[in-house]
């Protein structure tokens, strides 16, 4: 009978923290500017220059903190992790070793297999590194400066978790919770966001922990997903063999679904950490956590929460419609202008979803007005115009958030309400489609909602489709007199 392993999972996530300026000196943090031209001596090393704590980032750093449950080093400092990579001008990276802001906390997950508490043992401010790029074409590696000095947080889990299911459960719950806290976008395309697993396997039942290895390069949940597994099966082999797996960092390449070696594990001893000389130590006083706990915003699962019970929405749509804080920000102010919180969570759910599809974009790219949809709500409520129009505007209005009440007026797109006009135009649709009649008094009910379609485009989709409904029932059976509606 073949052995049943188990796999053991930890993460460290590094998050970059929404702050205008590094944070330890004031070149911006935007993303995407040219090359090396967000730099000061203090990010890219130069001998003599002094670093200065961004306060916003230790607030930050706190924020997150107190959502995950951990408990707040109130005296922390930074310490010099020592390394040479020439993404790294100082030859060293300011972290935090020996006292990290924040330690001890933790995060409730759910997937199929139950609930799970996941352990956070740390997490530390430091600064992130420059960015190398590989120039094929003239055989060359440059570097590009602009990210070093950007500030990050990285969370460290206790090995904790079992299966991809739970890695990825864990990851999506952390990025709800930092960008409800405006912490940062984390946008895993744009390294915001990046996670490095630690996984070894050991044989079901057994108290020991496997030799770990660590693999970077995942900038997608996809990728985790697929990295876990695959170096699952590698690790499984290995021991299955009769071979040992050896503890090193490794990097996923997640074209060929492989990972390889990039070098030894160390240890932090191969750091030479020691306290920065520069930076004073930052003491955090139960005033300043106060005045941080007292501004944290209303997070996910109390949203969630409070979705179905005000507004009485499935459980369903409020997990789509809070699955994103951008989303939900939209959902909320659009309600609060309209009052119709079940219309806005259609729009919301069926219409803008459809798009964001279509247009392969993101929920937090949304860019229009919640004004202009509930004006566009208001409009198709006042029956100023039907269903189908409203859905044309709302298209124009997602790619370009024009003003509806504007549009409609300027393009004649009222609903067409004259019975008269109707009836003209079902009588005309009628005389070209004699078979359909045919069909609807032979039995095929279905031959009137063809008709109903036909006499909606012959008036440009503008009629009321209630008083055409009418109308060609009317006709149909024969009494143009009586409302048979």
């Amino acid at each position: 009978m073949s052995r049943q392993y188990e796999t053991v999972i930890g993460l460290e996530v590094h998050i970059e923290l929404a702050t205008r300026t590094k944070i330890f000196c004031g070149c911006s943090t935007a993303f995407g500017g040219a090359p090396n031209s967000h730099t000061c001596p203090v990010c890219t090393g130069m001998p003599g220059s002094l670093p200065v704590l961004n306060r916003r980032v230790v607030e930050h750093a706190v924020a997150v903190g107190l959502a995950t449950n951990c408990r707040i080093t109130q005296y922390c400092k930074f310490d010099r992790k020592n390394y040479f990579y020439p993404d790294n001008p100082q030859n060293y990276q300011i972290s935090q070793l020996y006292l990290p802001i924040c330690r001890d906390g933790w995060i409730e997950i759910g997937t199929a297999a139950g609930r799970r508490v996941v352990g956070i043992h740390e997490i530390h401010m430091e600064e992130d590194a420059g960015k190398l790029i590989h120039d094929e074409w003239e055989d060359c590696t440059l570097v590009d400066f602009n990210r070093s000095g950007v500030p990050l947080i990285e969370v460290v889990s206790e090995p904790d978790m079992r299966s991809a299911e739970e890695v990825i459960a864990f990851l999506e719950k952390l990025r709800l919770i930092v960008q409800y806290l405006g912490a940062s976008d984390c946008k895993l395309q744009e390294g915001s966001m990046r996670a490095d697993v630690n996984l070894s396997v050991r044989e079901m039942g057994s108290g020991t922990f496997g030799t770990r290895t660590e693999m970077k390069n995942l900038n997608s949940f996809k990728a985790v997903t697929r990295a876990i597994e695959g170096e699952r099966r590698r690790q499984i082999e290995l021991l299955e063999e009769g071979r040992p797996v050896i503890q090193e960092t490794r990097r996923w390449d997640d074209n060929k679904e492989y990972s390889y070696a990039m070098r030894s594990k160390e240890d932090a001893r191969d750091y030479r950490y020691f306290p920065d000389p520069d930076l004073p130590p930052v003491v955090i006083d139960d005033a300043w956590i106060e005045a941080i706990r007292a501004r944290q915003p209303e997070l996910h699962e109390a949203k969630l929460a409070r979705y179905q019970a005000e507004f009485g929405l499935p459980a369903y749509d409020a997990g789509i419609l809070t699955s994103d804080k951008r989303l939900a920000d939209l959902f909320e102010a659009t309600t609060a202008l309209c009052g119709r919180p079940k219309r806005v969570s259609n729009w919301l759910m069926v219409e803008t979803m459809r798009l964001l599809r279509e247009h392969e974009r993101g929920a937090d790219q949304l860019d229009f007005s919640p004004e202009n949809l509930a004006k566009l709500i208001g409009l198709q409520e006042r029956g100023v115009v039907n269903g189908t129009v409203a859905k044309r505007i709302f298209e124009i209005i997602f790619t370009e958030d024009i003003d509806p009440e504007a549009y409609v007026r300027e393009h004649g797109l009222e609903t067409v309400g004259d019975e008269g006009a109707i009836r003209r135009a079902v009588e005309a649709v009628m005389g070209a489609n004699p078979q359909s009649v045919a069909d609807y008094h032979g039995g095929k009910k279905k031959a009137m909602g063809f008709l109903v379609g036909q006499a909606m485009r012959a008036m440009g989709g503008r009629a009321d489709p209630g008083a055409v409904n009418r109308i060609v029932r009317q006709m149909l059976e024969g009494d143009a007199s009586g409302d048979l509606g």
